[in-house]
């Protein structure tokens, strides 16, 4: 164990060594080759290339994998069936199966456009934004809670996940969509939405009884700085927080310069969201109530204020000699850097007076009491609470400098840095000004117009590449938010060109990029193998094939309910708290209340209260993410405990009992048009011959083992509605093999 004093040398050493790296640091040249990388040069459309079988290109997309895989003499599988296509189509952009009707209407349906008549069907459809939502709230890192180990919920920012699905169900372009998320608040002022989406930046984990602020707004500002980076440009900042990057050109500086343009942000978790006549009402009721029980408010205030006071006064020495002297300087007083410390302090010192009541004296309690009664008479004055956002802004006009920090520690400040970009693309300082009627510094309006810059050439390239890898399961760049050195090269650099440049010329439209890319030859192909192409690409680089893959533990279930007749299509609002598994309740401080209404816990999984510190128990046997972090692209593991949540969770069985309801119900079916019309609504197709007689062979056994067991008077599992006349054993026979199909590899993989 190091003593303090070896401790304090350390750093000491340390910041005289990172001292000594800074007239290098801002001398530093780039050389050619880091220049001439690919992910910095400008985006510019390439012509098509020629190809052999012309037939086969159907659009430009077509045409850039077909002379790859020319090139190497590999040929790409034939087109999949259209059943095979109908469920990749619609998981793929809605994360629910076709239904029955569905199915037979495309399979009815012989005209050239079928398929494109599909598409955009599904891209219409409400689902669309609640399905690929879930993909940018996993880059967002996403969450209802703060994380750490009291992991409070945030009340009201599940306002963000919603206006995620809203803006892509507009198919908001892709430039607005960026700069509403980094400065909507600044661009946007009239725009509640906008203001909404800067949430954006609030969703940093946040350990709120830290006593150290300055530490505890450095660490939020890193998170900040480093998903910024990581999302909107593929880049990894983090490197650089301690030195240059060393591997790809990002300088130290040029870390600090783009946290610089976030230094003044703070929360800003009781946003109202009222506008117009609506504003004003509300102006105007709050005045006449605070105007009625200012006196009494103040009385009441008066007499706990002396507890709170000797509170405060204690519990305030855990804080930092910055803190502290931030809290005893007159607000009028603080320097901007400390205005934020004492605002990020003041809620660990502040009580509410039914904590302090219970250190009154008789007496004062007493008289608390005369005027909290005589308070409540004027409750009808009392406006009801706004809708409210939990988001970011700017604490004034003017921000706190930003320094480079010896190997990124908060108190060890090095070079004084302004706001702005990386150095490799523009090293200029940009000019900055303050909006014009705001308490804003225009800092991130600055940053929000760069990044959504068509010139820029990571931002097209980034999200191009995104889109392409929530299609096929790996982006034409592998490391979807790292095209730097130590990240993958594109498979197809051409086609990743193309396809950045048709999206801003698109309008940056993400449904036209939808369009585009499902309507090519290389989306409809089979997965069929083939031993000549594997041997040439094993990993499917050239894309010869589509990828099967299972699909994520959210479509996993929602697809179960949707079979099985209890999703709930409701959209919005605040997240819901389905059923855990037995022992799965999170501890004292990660409270979870299991929905009343057992509807409510029956909604599309994006509206599943997300916590910090427990994942789901289902979506996490199923690989989703914490939300600590963000999460460019999700792995897909293969283990027993899937199978086993498979076999023996109890919403699994609530969902075949309902399933088996269904369809044992439709009236005047024989058993085997019963079984048929099982496999329709799970896997879109009739069974064969074969699979259509092993399921009568195990209905006919089965039912004769659960009729012992229920001789035994044991407890099976029955369907929801047990059809007027029928045998319970058969019936429970039939949730047995519906059961079984929802656990199936062909319900849960995409083909």
């Amino acid at each position: 164990m190091i003593d303090a004093p070896s401790s304090k040398m350390a750093w000491a050493v340390l910041f005289l060594f990172a001292s000594a790296q800074t007239p290098a640091t801002a001398a530093k040249k780039f050389t050619d080759q880091q220049r001439r990388y690919w992910a910095f040069q400008k985006v510019v459309k390439p012509p098509l290339p020629a190809v052999k079988r012309r037939d086969w290109a159907r659009n430009p997309i077509d045409a850039f994998i077909l002379a790859r895989l020319e090139e190497k003499g590999v040929q790409p599988n034939p087109p999949a069936d259209k059943i095979t296509l109908l469920r990749r189509a619609s998981l793929d952009l809605i994360g629910l199966p076709p239904t029955p009707e569905e199915a037979q209407a495309f399979l009815a349906d012989q005209s050239p456009d079928a398929f494109a008549k599909v598409v955009d069907r599904l891209l219409a459809s409400p689902h669309y934004g609640e399905r690929w939502g879930r993909h940018w709230l996993d880059l967002a890192r996403y969450a209802d809670s703060n994380g750490f180990k009291s992991d409070e919920t945030r009340p009201n920012i599940w306002r963000y996940r919603d206006y995620v699905i809203q803006a892509l169900n507009e198919d908001k372009p892709y430039d607005r969509f960026i700069r509403e998320q980094i400065a909507g608040d600044e661009l946007y002022p009239g725009d509640k939405n906008a203001r909404i989406a800067v949430g954006f930046n609030r969703h940093f984990t946040e350990e709120t009884n830290q006593p150290v602020i300055e530490l505890r707004r450095q660490e939020i500002l890193s998170d900040v700085t480093d998903t910024v980076g990581s999302v909107f440009l593929g880049m990894t900042f983090g490197c650089a927080r301690c030195h240059d990057h060393k591997f790809d050109p990002i300088l130290q500086k040029d870390y600090y310069r783009l946290q610089a343009f976030f230094a003044n942000i703070r929360e800003d978790d009781h946003r109202p969201l009222l506008s117009g006549e609506q504003l004003d009402i509300y102006k105007q009721q709050s005045a006449e109530w605070d105007k009625w029980t200012l006196q009494i408010r103040q009385e009441m205030r008066a007499i706990t204020a002396p507890i709170a006071k000797a509170r405060g006064n204690l519990y305030g020495e855990r804080f930092s000699q910055g803190t502290r002297d931030a809290l005893a300087t007159a607000p009028e007083k603080r320097t901007p850097l400390q205005a934020l410390l004492a605002l990020k302090a003041m809620p660990q010192i502040t009580y509410e007076d039914r904590v302090l009541l219970r250190d009154l004296k008789p007496d004062a309690k007493k008289r608390y009491s005369e005027l909290a009664a005589e308070l409540k008479k004027y409750e009808s004055l009392e406006p009801p609470n706004p809708p409210e956002a939990q988001t970011i802004i700017d604490n004034g006009r003017v921000a706190p400098p930003t320094f480079t920090l010896a190997v990124g520690n908060w108190d060890a400040p090095l070079e004084e840095v302004q706001p702005g970009f990386l150095s490799i693309l523009d090293a200029s300082n940009p000019k900055i000004d303050p909006p014009e009627g705001l308490e804003s510094t225009g800092r991130r309006t600055v940053l929000a117009n760069w990044l959504a810059d068509p010139r820029n050439p990571l931002t097209p390239r980034v999200m191009a590449n995104r889109i392409w890898h929530y299609h096929f399961g790996r982006g034409l760049v592998a490391s979807t938010s790292d095209f730097g050195v130590m990240g993958d090269r594109p498979t197809n650099a051409q086609l990743l060109d193309y396809l950045s440049a048709a999206f801003v010329e698109g309008g940056w439209s993400i449904k036209k990029m939808h369009r585009l890319i499902m309507l090519s030859n290389a989306y409809r192909e089979s997965s069929n193998f083939q031993t000549q192409a594997a041997a040439v690409d094993p990993d499917n680089k050239l894309q010869w094939r589509y990828e099967r893959h299972r699909e994520e533990g959210e479509i996993i279930r929602d697809s179960m309910l949707f079979t099985s007749g209890k999703l709930n299509p409701k959209m919005g609002g605040p997240g819901v708290h389905p059923e855990l598994p037995s022992g799965a309740a999170p501890a004292r401080y990660g409270e979870w209340k299991v929905e009343k209404d057992p509807t409510e816990a029956n909604r599309r999984s994006v509206y599943i209260f997300e916590k910090r510190v427990m994942v789901y128990p289902m979506f996490e046997a199923f690989d989703a993410p914490n939300p600590q972090d963000s999460c460019p692209r999700r792995f897909r593991t293969v283990i027993p405990s899937q199978a086993l949540m498979l076999m023996n969770d109890g919403l699994m069985l609530q969902w075949s009992q309902a399933l088996a309801g269904r369809v044992l119900n439709d009236s005047g079916l024989s058993t085997e048009q019963q079984v048929d019309r099982a496999f329709r609504i799970v896997v879109s197709r009739e069974p064969n011959v074969r699979e259509r007689q092993a399921v009568l062979e195990f209905l006919d056994s089965q039912s004769a083992t659960v009729g012992e067991r229920l001789s035994r008077n044991e407890k099976i599992p029955l369907p929801e509605r047990l059809p007027e006349g029928m045998e319970p054993a058969r019936a429970a026979a039939f949730v047995d093999f519906c059961h079984t199909l929802l656990s199936s590899n062909e319900f849960l993989y995409v083909n």
